[in-house]
């Protein structure tokens, strides 16, 4: 069995004149990010590996995620395959990745995350929105095998808040 959690960054802030993939969390991103974590805290997920895109809303959630969730940053690598947004390289990623494990989480961005969801997923979703977090179970011993799965979980921001 091999499981994947994906976690699209939270919200970033368009406030400062910086390159795309230096974009920092919004205040309503930070936020989102403990909410959620600590909210993920309740389902006993331990990742065997963690993998974040290089940008940096996408790593400063990761790293909410991470501190709320008291999993050792040595889980953590960061690739620039997964600063991707059509959904071919975060699929080949997947595919790629090694054997010895069995429970990842993922960082990266939108729409790849929801085309990943929606063609290994067996819920389809219209938008993974911003810090939402989909768990995909497949019944594969391989990570080359993963083609589709069964969606275990969503969650989302606006399902926590009142």
């Amino acid at each position: 069995m091999k499981t994947i959690t994906l976690i699209r960054h939270a919200k970033s802030s368009w406030e400062y004149d910086v390159s795309d993939i230096d974009r920092p969390l919004s205040t309503r991103g930070e936020n989102d990010a403990n909410l959620l974590s600590k909210k993920f805290i309740e389902y006993s997920f331990e990742p065997d590996a963690i993998f974040s895109s290089p940008a940096n809303r996408a790593l400063t959630t990761c790293n909410i995620f991470i501190d709320n969730l008291n999993v050792s940053k040595k889980l953590l690598s960061v690739d620039e395959k997964l600063y991707d947004f059509g959904g071919h390289q975060v699929a080949k990623f997947i595919n790629n990745l090694s054997d010895q494990y069995n429970k990842v989480m993922i960082f990266g961005h939108n729409h790849a995350f929801t085309a990943i969801a929606n063609s290994c997923g067996s819920t389809y979703i219209d938008n993974v929105p911003t810090c939402g977090l989909v768990m995909i179970e497949f019944e594969v011993d391989y990570w080359a095998d993963v083609k589709k799965g069964i969606t275990k979980m969503t969650i989302f921001p606006r399902d926590l808040k009142d």
